[in-house]
């Protein structure tokens, strides 16, 4: 079992609010809070998010690059993974893959696939 996820944030202020309108509704529930950073809990897991020091903010992120890739998540269902979709494209969110949506990962893989702060690939997957 995974224990917890930590990652750096260059703005904590949009990066909390991306993860307050998410994580919830997966079923995360705010953990704990500090000036620079929050977490979220499911179960045993959970997931840090910390501003990134000023020495360093410069570097940026890809997820191309050498380390994480992207988060994906378990949906409820197909019908969770459309009113995430909403949500998300009423937050203005950059959906990625939308000319497959929601099938981009195949003919059986019913997903949401948006970039969160920081260019950050999420992944939403419904049950088979």
């Amino acid at each position: 079992m995974l224990h917890h996820v930590e990652i750096n944030a260059s703005d904590l202020l949009v990066t909390r609010e991306f993860y307050d309108a998410l994580l919830p509704d997966l079923g995360y529930e705010l953990y704990q809070e500090w000036p620079l950073g929050f977490s979220y809990k499911y179960g045993a897991t959970y997931l840090v998010f910390v501003q990134t020091e000023a020495a360093f903010i410069h570097s940026g992120y890809h997820r191309k690059a050498t380390g994480l890739n992207h988060l994906a998540f378990h949906a409820e269902s197909r019908r969770q993974v459309d009113e995430l979709t909403d949500k998300m494209r009423r937050r203005n969110a950059r959906m990625l893959y939308k000319d497959r949506h929601p099938y981009a990962g195949g003919p059986q893989y019913y997903a949401l696939f948006v970039e969160g702060p920081d260019r950050l690939k999420i992944e939403i997957v419904a049950p088979e």
